[in-house]
C-alpha cells in the first residue's frame, strides 16, 4: 500500500508523529461455504411458466452476495437471462449440460436431474 494513500485512511484521526504508520484492517478471507465445493443439483421446471422451461440450480449453501455471483456467472457463460429467488439459480431454457459443465469447471459437484 502506497504510505500516502488517503483514501483508505479516510476514518483515521490526524497524527503528528512522523513514524506513524496506518495499518489497515484487511479482512482475513475464511473458508465460508460458499467458497468450498459445493453438491449442486441441475434441474429443468416448467411449472407455474407457462409452459416455458427453466434450468434451475438448486442445492447452493452460502450466502445470497456467493450466490447472485454464480448466478452471474452462469447467466453469462450461457448468454441468457435468469435471476436468483429463494436460494435457487433460475437460468431461461433447457441448458442442464452446458451449466453442469460450466459448474464442474468451477469446482463444484454438479450432477443433472430429471
Amino acid at each position: 500500500m502506497n504510505r500516502n494513500d488517503w483514501k483508505s485512511r479516510l476514518g483515521v484521526v490526524y497524527s503528528t508523529n512522523p513514524e506513524f504508520r496506518y495499518d489497515s484492517a484487511d479482512e482475513q478471507k475464511t473458508a465460508s461455504p460458499s467458497n468450498l465445493p459445493q453438491n449442486l443439483t441441475v434441474l429443468i421446471d416448467r411449472r407455474h411458466r407457462a409452459g416455458k422451461q427453466v434450468t434451475v440450480v438448486k442445492g447452493f449453501m452460502g450466502g445470497e452476495r456467493e450466490l447472485e455471483e454464480l448466478g452471474k456467472i452462469l447467466k453469462s457463460r450461457c448468454g441468457t437471462g435468469g435471476s436468483v429467488k429463494e436460494g435457487e439459480i433460475l437460468i431461461q431454457g433447457d441448458l442442464r449440460d452446458k451449466i453442469v459443465t460450466i459448474l464442474l469447471s468451477l469446482g463444484h459437484k454438479a450432477k443433472r436431474g430429471n
